[in-house]
């Protein structure tokens, strides 16, 4: 089993310690190391090369979104999951479109937040159901004119479009391969090809392109 390597950034000493003991605990991943703050966070990811960040959104120096926006820019491979103390957290849709691959609250267990690690880890996508909620009421409320360029649909296949259809709706890969008769390693295939096309970073971006477009509606 390949280890996953993970960065806990919180300003708080005793959450960043209780993570990492709870962590380290868990079969498969290692804490390599932990940040202060949001600039603290981007350095040591830039040293130290974790798989994961798990970032704290309400940090001094930098916050969790600056922070995630700057290891999105900056090409870091490190896929990023926020952690938050509310589940109606207002800054949950800036923190993934700012590169976020997930977003948890900070009492979800230990077992709860390493199965999130691995999950994303794997490419998915891992968001609290209450924060779910609350990202898609964001994007619906969201006026045209504030939503983002983005790469026009036309790109992709009919496939495609299905696939990414089925991503925002919260399906793994399996649950798509069982859905269109088809294998999961052909599912993975129309994922890669769906971010590529589309220039997103996993399916977390996918899901909110999606409902970005008008391609799938809340509700």
């Amino acid at each position: 089993m390949t280890t996953i390597r993970v960065l806990i950034a919180d300003d708080q000493r005793l959450v960043r310690e209780g993570l990492a003991v709870l962590l380290d605990a868990q079969p498969g991943i290692e804490v390599v190391g932990q940040a202060v703050d949001g600039a603290a966070a981007v350095d040591a990811a830039g040293e130290l090369r974790p798989d994961i960040v798990l970032m704290d959104v309400r940090m001094p120096v930098l916050d969790g979104v600056a922070a995630a926006e700057r290891l999105t820019v900056s090409g870091n491979p490190a896929k990023i999951i926020m952690l938050t103390t509310f589940d109606l957290d207002e800054y949950v849709y800036a923190a993934l479109r700012a590169g976020a691959s997930g977003f948890l609250l900070k009492d979800a267990s230990a077992s709860a937040l390493a199965e999130a690690i691995r999950v994303v880890t794997r490419g998915e996508a891992m968001l609290a159901p209450s924060v779910t909620r609350r990202l898609l009421a964001e994007i619906a409320r969201r006026p045209p004119g504030r939503r983002p360029e983005l790469a026009p649909p036309a790109r992709l296949t009919a496939r495609e479009t299905t696939v990414l259809t089925l991503i925002a709706r919260g399906l793994s890969n399996a649950e798509i391969a069982a859905e269109l008769v088809i294998s999961e390693q052909t599912v993975k295939t129309h994922v890669g090809r769906v971010l590529d096309k589309l220039r997103l970073r996993d399916r977390t971006q996918a899901a909110i392109y999606a409902y970005e477009t008008g391609l799938v509606r809340p509700g």
